[in-house]
């Protein structure tokens, strides 16, 4: 089944019209099978299109690497929370930032003290520490340059979503998760798992609208752009982003 959000005109009248497939990325994107679909990136994606009196088409849910997949062969036209890296913009096109996402370092509360001296990622090389991190998505440059060492070293296994990391972490697979900050906190929670995050931050970054250069133009993201710092002025998004604990 298909949602559309759009604004107030009907959906053929939009200047702009575009489809996302859903996920299950708690706290940012979710589904409950009592309810709509809902989380913070839904949230303000969605505030951003009314502004702009674009249409959303929500497209049922598919895995992270079919979704990303999809977007490249053309079939959606929308990503939330992307980072604008030179090799995307080949085939997207990449709005303001909306928001700014948070990568962190956890381990089990309990473990913490034996880690309070790794003070960044590149310090993982060398040491016998083994580490989960997801198998698909940009954890910042740090990350990028250490992930093949770890992996030549066997000290790294990867995780399809952030579920199935904080199981493998709680069975003693490795000693820290790598994974966007709220995210792990949300998941952590859900599955009363106690962590605690390293004392350094790996990535903190702006995150954008990632839009499909081939089925999207130039004039829409002109119009979501103006709606962001409209509503940015206006406080409006700060006022979600607030909700969910986000700066």
């Amino acid at each position: 089944m298909a949602f559309i959000y759009a604004s107030a005109l009907p959906a053929l009248a939009a200047p702009c019209q575009m489809k996302m497939a859903l996920e299950q990325w708690p706290p940012y994107v979710y589904s409950k099978p009592d309810g709509p679909p809902s989380g913070l990136d839904l949230e303000l994606a969605q505030a951003i299109f009314k502004e702009a009196g674009c249409a959303l088409q929500l497209l049922p849910e598919l895995p992270t690497a079919r979704r990303q997949r999809q977007f490249e062969l053309g079939g959606l036209d929308l990503l939330l929370a992307a980072s604008d890296t030179a090799e995307r913009r080949k085939y997207a096109r990449f709005s303001l930032a909306y928001r700014f996402e948070s990568v962190s370092i956890f381990t089990r509360a309990a473990n913490l003290p034996r880690y309070q001296n790794v003070r960044s990622v590149d310090a993982l090389a060398g040491k016998k520490i083994a580490l989960l991190a997801p198998k698909v998505g940009w954890y910042g440059a740090a990350y990028a340059r250490v992930q093949p060492v770890l992996q030549q070293a066997g000290q790294l296994s990867t995780f399809l979503n952030f579920a199935q990391g904080l199981r493998m972490l709680d069975a003693g697979r490795a000693d820290l998760i790598l994974g966007d900050t709220a995210a792990l906190r949300h998941e952590a929670r859900e599955q009363g798992i106690v962590i605690a995050p390293l004392p350094f931050t790996v990535l903190r970054a702006p995150v954008h609208l990632m839009l499909n250069k081939n089925s999207t133009t130039q004039a829409d993201l002109e119009l979501l752009n103006a709606a962001i710092q409209r509503l940015e002025k206006q406080g409006v998004l700060a006022e979600i982003r607030n909700r969910y604990g986000e700066s």
